[in-house]
């Protein structure tokens, strides 16, 4: 039975598992099962590497997207640049096993927004700029949509939570929430960014999936924004992944 896994800490926002289940059931798929492997740290990845012979990918998400890097035996050009990774291919040699680490929130991110975005959505604010909103980066200067980050702390060239008002806001029609906050179990908490500068003009992407409605996105409908959770992206990316197994 080939095997394939989530890895990070905690699981209990992800629905990874239950997608692959259920790809695995509608397409017919009898060799092959998912796990969620949880890792108090990354010290466990070799146990678990020893433990499960038959493991042949794994997926990476919080707060392992970055950190995991160090132990690759290769990864893509997009993951040194973006400088976070989401995939990891296990190759099986006679004394040593290859890691190869991919990012495919890159492409799942970019179907996604590709299949709501207008021409007038072209300046974008980041809300994060950790692992996926690093990819969201990468995303938006390929398209040519201007992007700043916003963030808890005084990063160079980013905007902290209170610099942001409602002028600025309404300044960056693209609003992308790429931080964990509203998810899963915590769905009462919001990114804390002035919503009464959002209009009919703008676009809320939010990369939560779990809940499908977040109080980002509630906010952001009533002030007459497009919305858009993080389900389709995460089908984009997994599929993605699993070519990458399968390859």
């Amino acid at each position: 039975m080939r095997l394939f896994g989530l890895i990070g800490n905690s699981l209990a926002h992800s629905s990874l598992k239950e997608y692959f289940e259920h790809k695995f059931a509608e397409e017919g798929i009898t060799d092959a099962a998912f796990s969620n492997f949880e890792l108090a740290n990354l010290d466990y990845l070799p146990v678990i590497l020893e433990h499960f012979p038959h493991l042949e990918g794994l997926a990476v998400t919080i707060p392992y997207k970055s950190a995991v890097i160090p132990l690759m035996t290769k990864i893509t050009d997009e993951v040194k640049e973006i400088r976070a990774m989401n995939v990891v291919k296990i190759k099986r040699m006679e004394k040593n096993i290859q890691l190869s680490g991919y990012n495919t929130d890159v492409c799942g991110f970019e179907q996604s927004l590709l299949q709501e975005i207008k021409p007038c959505h072209d300046r974008a604010l980041i809300l994060g700029s950790g692992g996926v909103g690093k990819a969201v980066g990468y995303v938006l200067q390929k398209l040519g949509i201007q992007y700043r980050y916003v963030t808890r702390s005084n990063q160079a060239g980013a905007f902290s939570y209170e610099d942001l008002s409602d002028h600025i806001i309404s300044s960056y029609p693209l609003i992308i929430n790429a931080t964990s906050v509203g998810m899963y179990p915590d769905v009462d908490a919001f990114p804390r960014i002035p919503y009464k500068g959002i209009g009919e003009g703008h676009f809320l992407f939010d990369l939560i999936y779990n809940p499908e409605m977040s109080v980002f996105l509630k906010k952001g409908q009533e002030q007459g924004a497009m919305i858009k959770n993080g389900h389709d992206m995460l089908r984009f990316q997994a599929e993605a992944a699993w070519e990458i197994w399968n390859n």
